[in-house]
């Protein structure tokens, strides 16, 4: 079931969806982090678009209030954790705790189509394990050997996760075609200083 304003609406108008972790897709359903925080993951509808839209929707059963609220939890857990390793700090404990629980939470499997591999769940909580494979990615990350690659966007207000994957490790955005196209063209826009005749 998806709300009336989201009837046939595509996710990528309610969503960013071009971080490539996954984990860090998830903590974007919050944009202008730094500057007015903006929810994106307002209902249980949107939660179902959003897990659609990700491959994650496991099952028929759709998401209701405590899917949601357990999203949100979770997603503010994984963004304290990953701001923390993005800053060189440790996690709080309470938010390792709450990653760990969710990802014990699941019962998701892997299954092989006819053309690629896909999300199954048989159990009786189909939400709950989309975001126990959440939990899992977001500690695949936080916790291996790419963890040293995790930043925080230096876009003005923007402050969203991600994985710098550049060769010289000196990536300043979570996406070059959102905050870092809006950098370049605020850069271009400042009034050069122009030097006087001589």
């Amino acid at each position: 079931m998806v709300n009336a304003s989201d009837s046939g609406r595509d996710a990528r108008e309610v969503f960013r969806l071009d971080n490539e972790t996954l984990a860090f897709r998830f903590t974007a359903t919050v944009s202008s982090r730094r500057a007015d925080p903006f929810e994106r993951l307002t209902t249980p509808e949107r939660l179902d678009l959003w897990l659609d839209a990700n491959g994650l929707r496991l099952g028929s059963k759709t998401a209701c209030a405590a899917d949601l609220a357990a999203a949100h939890a979770l997603r503010e857990a994984v963004y304290r954790a990953g701001k923390a390793v993005a800053d060189r700090r440790r996690p709080d404990p309470a938010d390792i705790a709450a990653v760990n629980a969710a990802v014990r939470q699941g019962r998701a499997y892997l299954e092989l189509g006819e053309e690629s591999a896909r999300w199954r769940s048989d159990g009786p909580a189909p939400v709950g394990d989309a975001l126990a494979l959440i939990a899992e990615n977001a500690i695949q990350i936080l916790g291996g050997h790419d963890r040293q690659r995790v930043k925080a966007c230096e876009g003005p207000g923007c402050g969203g996760l991600y994985l710098d994957t550049s060769r010289g490790g000196n990536r300043r955005w979570c996406s070059m075609n959102t905050c870092g196209n809006r950098a370049k063209k605020a850069a271009m826009r400042v009034p050069r200083r122009q030097t006087p005749p001589t």
